[in-house]
């Protein structure tokens, strides 16, 4: 039935559902196809206003830096001084003040680099500085939310090729961070267990959505997935924040993450554009106990590098609905090596 019939299949950490029609996979395209860019080895770009010693849009010079660089978003969404405010019309027309820290986080010089073609050593020198960020941000007094997030790719809304990600951190729980703290919240009260540590036991007897994983760490494609190729990657132990890792767990977690995007890098032999973002309990002073480390990652490619999924339609006006199954996306995944198709040297 799962593979055959539509249904619906069930997010318990968003309690939202998404429609699932597994025949629909034989439906021929005819839409919009996309230009499938190639990375190219640029280690340096003079116009780039993220490498070493270029001037950014704002025209701050950058330092020479060496390693990870973080600074100030130049044109943050969110800023720390600003002027309170709480309006409300009736309960209809409601608005509030929301302050804020954003920063960006270059993850190394060379301009050419991903994640999937970084080495694993770098990739835990970016944990650190994440790590150092949200302890940081969130012993703001007005910070109790800490959002570390990648989007790689134009089609995702990249700004920049450089490797580097964002930190968005305010004061109020986003909207996915406080559906996931309710189900912890609720599933803890009613079964007296971790959510997300019961469902790793349950991908772990199934074995048919696990994509890769490691002594600490396991990357699945949900059960409830909605996008094609989406993945959850969870920490075996339970801890809630990236402070709470220790250094085996970090080195494994940026093996993970090497391991994952290079197999998305080999589905379609392009550089895979994906969403990619942490999720940590609230910097609110809560010890937050329920909260189970996770990252999420959103790729937006269907069935080739030139074919993509938005949620447009049937989706943006009642559920989200995919055709591939999260059965069949994992399969594909798995299948692939881990060996990048362009070679680790670029």
């Amino acid at each position: 039935m799962l593979t055959e019939q539509p249904h619906r299949r069930l997010n318990p950490l968003t309690r939202e559902w998404v429609l699932v029609s597994p025949h629909r996979t034989q439906r021929p395209w005819q839409g919009q196809v996309e230009k499938s860019p190639q990375p190219t080895p640029i280690h340096y770009d003079p116009t780039c206003y993220l490498c070493p010693g270029n001037a950014r849009a704002g025209g701050v010079e950058n330092p020479n830096y060496e390693t990870t660089f973080v600074f100030e978003n130049d044109f943050a969404a969110l800023k720390p001084a600003i002027q309170v405010f709480d309006y409300d019309r009736e309960g209809l027309l409601v608005a509030k003040s929301e302050p804020g820290i954003c920063r960006v986080v270059c993850f190394l010089p060379d301009h050419s680099l991903t994640v999937a073609r970084m080495k694993v050593e770098e990739i835990r020198r970016v944990i650190d500085t994440w790590t150092d960020q949200y302890l940081e941000l969130g012993a703001h007094s007005t910070i109790n939310s800490v959002q570390i997030f990648e989007n790689r790719g134009e089609m995702m809304g990249a700004s920049n090729p450089h490797p580097h990600c964002q930190i968005w951190s305010n004061e109020t729980l986003p909207n996915e961070h406080g559906k996931e703290l309710g189900s912890f919240r609720d599933y803890r009260a009613h079964r007296a267990r971790c959510l997300l540590c019961e469902y790793i036991n349950v991908e772990e007897s199934e074995r048919s959505r696990i994509v890769c994983e490691n002594d600490a760490f396991l990357a699945v494609v949900p059960f409830w997935a909605g996008w094609p190729f989406e993945t959850l990657v969870m920490s075996k132990r339970h801890f809630g924040s990236f402070e709470q890792m220790d250094d085996a767990e970090k080195n494994a977690l940026a093996s993970l993450m090497k391991r994952l995007t290079t197999r998305y890098d080999n589905l379609f032999e392009t550089s895979f554009p994906y969403t990619m973002g942490f999720h940590q309990r609230p910097t609110d002073g809560q010890a937050h106990d329920e909260w189970h480390f996770h990252a999420h990652y959103y790729p937006p490619l269907l069935r080739s590098a030139t074919v993509r999924k938005f949620m447009v339609g049937y989706e943006l006006l009642a559920t989200p609905q995919r055709d591939i199954t999260p059965e069949s996306a994992a399969q594909r995944l798995t299948e692939l090596s881990e060996e990048h198709y362009l070679g680790i040297e670029v």
